[in-house]
C-alpha cells in the first residue's frame, strides 16, 4: 500500500478550514507531521478521539509549561548523536524524522533544531562504543530508525555487529502503529534483521503502541513479520490524558500487546516538556490507574514497570499508601543511587520527581 505523508496541517483535509487556519500557530512552534494510513484510523466525528489527539496538534500546546530537554539528555551526551547514561547501554541518535509527530513527544527539540543532534558520520560514536567495552546494549532511537532506508539501517546494524561486546541492538521505532506497511512492504528489511539477530545476539525492537485502537491488522501483521525475522519485541508507552489514561484502555492496551506476543515493558510518566502539559497526569493519579490497569490482566502482561525517565534514571513509582509514596531507582547513572529506595509523603499535585519535598526515609538494598 502507498502511504501517503504530509508535513503541513493544511493538508488534513478531514479538518475544517477555519481549524486548520487556527492550528498554524502551533505548527509554527512544534512541527506537523503524519501520513494517510495513521490519519485514517481517526474517528473524525470525535473531537476527542485518542488517535486524534496523539498526532493532531491543538491550540493548549502553546501552554508555557516545562522544558525541552526535561530528563537532561545533554548531560550524558559523549559525541553528537550518542549518549551513555548506563554503564551498560549507548543510546544512538540516527534519525530526527519520525512517521509521524506525536504531541507528546520528548524530544521534539529534535524537529526544532533539525541536525543538531543527529550526524550522518557515525564514525566518532562506533569509536566510543568500540572502546567502551562495558557496552552490551545499543539502542538506535531517535527520530525513527525505521524510517531511515533499510540500506542506510544495515550499514549502522553491520557496524556494530562487528564490535564483539554489543549484544543487543535495540531500535526504538512507533513504525509499526505509524506505518506498518513500511515493514509489510519490505522483505529486505526482514532479510536484515534475519541476517543480525542471531541466534546468541538478538535484535530487539521497542515499539510505541499508546492505544489499543493501534493494534490493527495491519499492525499485527508486521509485528508478526519483525518477529518471525527473528527480533524480540517490546512496548513502551507514556500514560498520557485523553489516550490511555483510563485502567479499562491501558488494561487492553497491555493485555492485547501479550496476546499478539509483544511483551509490555514500560509505562512512562509523562516528561515535563514544553507543549505537553495538556497530557500529563499526577504520579499518584497515574500509579492508581496503572495498579487498576494490572490487576486483571495476566502475569505475562503485568511484567510492565511504571517509570520516569528522570536526569538522575529510571525511578520505578513502586508503592502507594494513605500517606506515603515509594520509589526506587530501576536504573541510576550515579552508583550511589543503584538499588536505592526512598519514601516520600504523598503530593496528590505532584507531576514529577522534582515534585516530591518531604522525604521521609532512604534505604539502598
Amino acid at each position: 500500500m502507498k502511504v501517503k505523508y504530509y508535513t503541513s496541517i493544511t493538508q488534513v483535509e478531514q479538518l475544517s478550514p477555519e481549524e486548520r487556519e487556527r492550528l498554524k500557530r502551533v505548527e509554527e512552534k512544534y512541527r506537523f507531521r503524519a501520513n494517510s494510513y495513521y490519519l485514517s484510523l481517526i474517528d473524525w466525528s470525535d473531537p476527542d478521539d485518542p488517535i486524534r489527539k496523539i498526532i493532531v496538534p491543538e491550540e493548549d500546546e502553546l501552554e508555557e509549561w516545562g522544558t525541552l530537554d526535561a530528563s537532561n539528555e545533554k548531560s550524558y551526551t559523549v559525541a553528537k548523536g550518542l549518549q551513555h547514561k548506563y554503564p551498560d547501554t549507548a543510546l544512538f541518535l540516527v534519525n530526527d524524522v519520525c512517521g509521524g509527530f506525536c504531541r507528546f513527544c520528548f524530544r521534539k527539540r529534535l524537529f526544532i533544531n533539525v541536525g543538531a543532534e543527529v550526524i550522518r558520520d557515525i564514525t566518532p560514536q562506533l569509536d566510543y562504543i568500540r572502546t567502551h567495552k562495558e557496552i552490551t546494549n545499543v539502542l538506535l532511537t531517535g527520530g525513527d530508525p525505521l524510517l531511515l532506508s533499510t540500506e542506510k539501517l544495515e550499514k549502522i546494524v553491520s557496524s556494530l555487529r562487528e564490535i564483539d561486546h554489543v549484544q543487543i541492538i535495540r531500535i526504538g521505532s512507533k513504525i509499526p502503529a505509524f506505518n506498518p506497511y513500511r515493514i509489510i512492504d519490505d522483505p529486505d528489511l526482514l532479510k536484515m534483521i534475519r541476517k543480525y539477530s542471531t541466534k546468541e545476539k538478538k535484535i530487539y525492537v521497542m515499539t510505541q503502541f499508546n492505544h489499543p485502537r493501534e493494534l490493527t491488522r495491519e499492525a499485527i501483521e508486521a509485528v508478526n513479520l519483525l518477529k518471525d525475522a527473528g527480533a524480540v519485541l517490546c512496548n513502551q508507552t507514556p500514560l498520557l490524558r485523553g489516550i490511555n489514561d483510563d485502567p479499562e484502555v491501558l488494561g487492553e492496551l497491555l493485555d492485547r500487546l501479550s496476546f499478539v506476543g509483544v511483551t509490555p515493558y514500560y509505562v512512562f510518566q509523562n516528561r515535563p516538556v514544553s507543549g505537553n502539559r495538556k497530557f500529563a497526569v499526577p504520579i499518584e493519579e497515574g500509579y492508581e490507574i496503572f495498579t487498576k490497569a494490572i490487576s486483571n490482566i495476566s502475569g505475562v502482561a503485568k511484567r510492565v514497570r511504571y517509570v520516569m525517565s528522570h536526569r538522575t534514571g529510571k525511578i520505578e513509582i513502586a508503592a502507594l499508601t494513605k500517606d506515603f509514596i515509594v520509589f526506587k531507582y530501576h536504573r541510576a547513572h550515579d552508583e550511589k543511587n543503584r538499588r536505592k529506595v526512598m519514601v516520600y509523603k504523598r503530593n496528590p499535585q505532584a507531576l514529577w520527581f522534582d515534585d516530591y519535598s518531604e522525604l521521609l526515609e532512604e534505604y539502598t538494598v
